[in-house]
């Protein structure tokens, strides 16, 4: 985490060890790939250190292209960077946020994501890249399967499926394409969740309670 005034910037947990683990899965690939080659009795072994670092390389790759700053908070809001872009959100644009939660039987577990509950959505389908929108709703399908499961009945899932592709009205703007397919992920997540927008706790450089402690508090100084 790094401040300046009332600037934070946050560096997640997650890029962390990301050169030291792709260099250990280049060499381990390299390694296994000569096993291979000079010692053909040793297959085996060649093909552990392959696929082991391969599987390495993959991770490592994944942690060095994410940014290096995955949040920043201001005084005006709170932007998200994305590998594929980023997404701006006022304070007074914000209504709650937590810890999204669901119910299994009689336990109540919590997700892996921080979850932000919007006053309104049409500030985020205005500013939002198509190229973020469109990588967001492939990485929250287990989040779409979650809230469908809330419902335990498929049927919830079908009838959302069959309305993504629809053209959405948000408060008299009409969205289509990917934009539409984005407001309507976040209007039925946050019907069955109670959230708009999600971001995964791996995003962050601190434990998730302490972080919605920092952004409640900066939400109230917003608007105040």
């Amino acid at each position: 985490m790094t401040v300046e005034s009332d600037v934070v910037s946050i560096r997640p947990l997650s890029k962390r060890n990301g050169l030291t683990l792709t260099w250990i899965g280049a060499s381990a690939v390299i390694l296994g790939f000569g096993v291979f080659i000079i010692f053909p009795d040793l297959m085996a072994l060649g093909l552990v250190f392959f696929s082991l670092g391969a599987i390495a390389l993959i991770l490592g790759l994944a942690k060095v292209y994410e940014p290096e700053t995955t949040i920043n908070i201001d005084g005006q809001g709170l932007t998200y960077f994305h590998r594929r872009g980023k997404v701006f959100i006022t304070w007074d644009n914000i209504q709650r946020v937590d810890i999204p939660r669901v119910t299994q039987g009689v336990d109540t577990i919590e997700l892996s994501y921080l979850g932000i509950k919007l006053k309104h959505l049409n500030p985020i389908l205005d500013n939002i890249s198509l190229r973020l929108a469109a990588g967001l709703l492939t990485e929250q399908r287990p989040l779409l399967v979650t809230a469908a499961s809330q419902q335990e009945d498929l049927a919830t899932l079908e009838t959302y499926l069959g309305a993504e592709f629809s053209p959405l009205v948000v408060e008299g703007d009409r969205y289509r394409g990917v934009l539409a397919m984005f407001g309507h992920r976040c209007v039925m997540l946050n019907t069955h969740l109670g959230y708009h927008l999600y971001i995964p706790n791996d995003s962050l450089d601190r434990d998730p309670k302490e972080f919605i402690k920092l952004l409640r508090q900066r939400i109230a100084q917003g608007m105040s």
